[in-house]
């Protein structure tokens, strides 16, 4: 199981979900009448996302090349936003829609920049450490080169 293209995809997504319903029930129990603190609870939540895929990506990108962590990155993503803002609200007693289109689709674009800086982010320290597929494959190929012997040609 595993081994399914879509297995990684869905770990993903339902990670992410849960950093979402463990900051709703955090936010609904400790902090329920305190808009204050549940805005931080909330960019702190945004943050943690972030954080979660800069690490995926950070070890995906050792790896794969972009081609093969990124559908995996961005439909996992994608899965936990979808996730988090159609079945997020129900976790603390509310609905999707409760507070107007305004509020779900700050959340969307919350969610979605925190998402993409945390990608970006893991990527751009895996290849200033040299240490993604890219970098890894060009160091491999220079080490084989000045391996080898150079062959002479004979006419």
């Amino acid at each position: 199981m595993r081994q399914r293209a879509w297995f990684p995809i869905a770990v993903l997504a339902v990670g992410l979900f849960a950093i979402n319903v463990v900051a709703r029930l955090v936010i609904r129990f400790g902090f329920h009448d305190n808009d204050t603190a549940e805005d931080r609870a909330t960019i702190i939540m945004f943050a943690i996302i972030g954080l979660t895929l800069a690490v995926w990506t950070f070890v995906d990108a050792q790896r794969r090349r972009p081609s093969g962590w990124l559908p995996t990155v961005g439909f996992g993503a994608l899965g936990g936003l979808l996730l988090t803002v159609l079945i997020g609200p129900f976790v603390s007693g509310g609905q999707p829609f409760r507070d107007g289109a305004g509020d779900f689709f700050v959340q969307v674009w919350l969610y979605g920049g925190f998402a993409i800086v945390g990608t970006v982010l893991g990527y751009w320290v895996a290849m200033v450490l040299g240490r993604d597929y890219r970098s890894r494959s060009l160091k491999a190929f220079s080490e084989q080169r000045k391996a080898k012997p150079r062959r002479v040609v004979r006419r």
